[in-house]
Parts: C-alpha cells; structure tokens; sequence
C-alpha cells in the first residue's frame, strides 16, 4: 500500500457522529476534506492528550463509517476501539506529512502542539472564526481563553493557515500582530455549502415564510426577530407570515428559548425545527420569502451560500463577511435596527422594488465551490 501524505484529524467527527447531531457549517466542511484527502491520508483520533495514528488499513474503515454517517455507527466504532487504542502507540514515522486539522479540534490541548513538534509533521489549521475573542459577550464561560490558547497554539505550531475569508485571515492576521507574533504561510479560501440538486420543489406552507438557519445562540440574534413576529402578530393577525426557525438549541439565548416557549402570539406564527435534513432545508428555504440573517458575528455565513443558490433573497446584517461571499446582492442592516428589519420584512412579503432587485441579481450568482476551494489550497500545499 502506497505511504499516504497526509494526516487528517477526525476526532470532531467521531464525536459528532457518535452523538448523531446533524452537522453544522464547521461539520460539513470536515467532511469534504475528508472526501478530498482521505484516500491519501492516515486518521488521527486525540482527546485530552490520547493521540493515535491509524495505519491505513484502519483508517479507511474508520473514513467509510463516518461517511456513513450515525446510522450503526457505535456499534462499528466500538469493534475498532480495541485495536485503535494499541495500535500506532509510536504514532510511527509522521516527520515531513501534512497534518490537517479542520475542526479546531483539540488545539487548547498544549499536548498537541507538542506532538506536532516532536513528531516532524506539519501543521494545516482551518481557522473558521476569532468570535470567541472579538466577541465574547455571545459566548460560553470560558470559551474567550479557551480560544486564545486555540490560537496561541495554532501561531505556535502551525506550518500554514487556511482561514475561511480573507475577513477571517486580516482578523487573525491582526491577532497575531497584537500578540507580538509572526503569522506562518497562510491562504484565504471560501468554503463551500451542500451541493444544491437542481431538482428542489420549493415548499409552500399555509401562507408566506420567511427562514432563519443556524444554532439557536446569543450572536444569532433571534431575539429581534422574535420581537418582531410578536409585533406582527397583534398587527397582522391571520395574515401574520410565518417564520421558521431551522437551528438546534445552543446557549447564550435565555431571552430567545423563554419566547420560544412561552410567548403567546408566537405560537402558530413561529415554527422551531431543530431537526431538519438536508433535502427539506432546501425546500424550506427555495420557497421562502427571504432569509434571515441578523447576526452580530459570522465567520463565514453557508446559509447565505445557499439561499443565493437557491435563488431566494438575503435579508441580513451588514457585515464585513457577508459583503465578501455575497457582494451587493442582499439587503443589509444593522442588527439592532429593529424598525428597519420589520419594515423590510412586510415590503417582502409583497414583490417590492428590493426584492425584485434581489431576485434579478441572484440569476447572475455563482456560489463558491468545493473544486475551486481544494484546487487554491493544493497548490498552495505543495509550497509549505
């Protein structure tokens, strides 16, 4: 069997799967690296200071079961656990392969970085996003330092970067500088969404609606819409649009999960699916209205990928990245700009002058794709 080059780090994937969570933005884009490199790389698994290298042999088997996906996936992980947990406790000879990490998994670990030194290889992170840090007020407890040590790491190991944006690679960039540091090789490569079959049928509900796609958390800023549908609702009564909210429960969003369950003239007008495949995501999302994206921080932003793909118009908050991926396209706001965001919610539910204006400019779109994104980093690897 021929050496493989590289090293791949499937640990969030493992876990992910395992606990049969649909995967988000940063899951997907595991995957496709996973389906890009992983017939010429080797499976690392690591937690809290474990790391193991599997043999090739062991790695396609753990690759064809995360391509699998939840579905007997514990059963087939467990029968490997034995002979992963054994195997490769050398790690074997890594110096000079590429070891890409694509999730942030593990680098608060200083084990890590350690290992990355010790054993010759060099070091690829994708780095999604500096939210914990430019933005802490929308995070967990904990998480600003627990990213500061991810990004310390990652400056202090790292052969190259790929950073999702070029907003995200100046934000790092910057990090970097005010940390007195040098930042290694790094390239800006757009990520990609789901391939969007040609075939979609949008769906029609009972009467219009508008969609809002991501984790239910702090800097979603489902708070304002939620206000928002509350005010439409005394207003427009039955004719109140509907809005779904397509995302799993995540933290930070006491305010937001306390209407969601309690708030009268919610119910029937807000619709929570916090589970919801692939397929009729877009559907939901080919027969919106609009999407919404009020967000106060986005590293990248693949629902507004979509939805351009799909054809649907971009309601959302005027920032940096989205301006990057989906230029003049949809119609930006600030996202405290309540009044601002209603009114241009009602003009959408009628063909406005703004909608039309989306709807003919979105024809012209070209979404960012995988083939392009591997075909910039390829070439880019081969110079580290």
């Amino acid at each position: 069997m021929a050496q493989r080059e590289f090293l791949i780090d499937v640990s969030r994937l493992v876990w992910r799967v395992w606990t049969g969570r649909h995967p988000t933005g940063i899951d997907r884009v595991c995957l496709a690296y996973l389906d890009h490199f992983g017939d010429r790389a080797q499976a690392v698994l690591q937690k809290n200071g474990f790391l193991r290298v599997l043999s090739p042999k062991r790695s396609d088997r753990l690759f064809a079961l995360l391509r699998r996906g939840p579905e007997g996936f514990r059963a087939g992980f467990a029968a490997m656990a034995t002979g992963i947990f054994w195997s490769g406790r050398g790690n074997g000879d890594c110096a000079g392969k590429i070891y890409l990490n694509i999730g942030h998994t593990g680098l608060d670990e200083p084990t890590l970085t350690h290992w990355v030194k010790r054993r010759g290889v060099k070091a690829v992170y994708l780095v999604h996003d500096l939210i914990p840090l430019t933005h802490p007020e929308y995070c967990r407890a904990g998480e600003a330092e627990k990213h500061a040590a991810r990004m310390a790491h990652v400056l202090d190991s790292a052969t190259g970067i790929i950073a999702n944006s070029q907003v995200t690679l100046d934000e790092f960039a910057a990090h970097a500088r005010a940390q007195g540091r040098e930042l290694p090789s790094a390239i800006a490569a757009w990520i990609s969404g789901n391939q969007i079959p040609e075939d979609v049928r949008p769906s029609h509900l009972d009467r219009p609606h508008f969609v809002t796609v991501g984790t239910i958390e702090g800097r979603k800023n489902h708070v304002l819409l939620l206000q928002i549908w509350q005010h439409l609702a005394e207003r427009l009564g039955s004719a109140c649009p509907r809005l779904l909210i397509i995302g799993q429960r995540g933290w930070e969003a006491d305010m937001a999960l306390g209407m969601l369950d309690r708030t009268a003239a919610l119910k029937g007008n807000v619709r929570e699916l916090g589970d919801c495949d692939d397929a009729e995501l877009a559907r939901l999302i080919a027969g919106a209205r609009a999407l919404l994206m009020p967000s106060f921080a986005e590293g990248f932003g693949l629902p507004v990928v979509e939805a351009l793909q799909l054809g649907t118009p971009v309601i959302a908050s005027d920032l940096p990245v989205f301006r990057e991926i989906a230029g003049i396209i949809p119609t930006y706001l600030e996202p405290t700009d309540g009044a601002g965001w209603e009114r241009t919610i009602v003009s959408f539910l009628a063909d406005s002058a703004e909608r039309q204006r989306q709807l003919t400019m979105v024809r012209g779109y070209r979404a960012p794709g995988w083939a392009d994104h591997f075909a910039k980093v390829e070439g880019w690897l081969k110079t580290l």
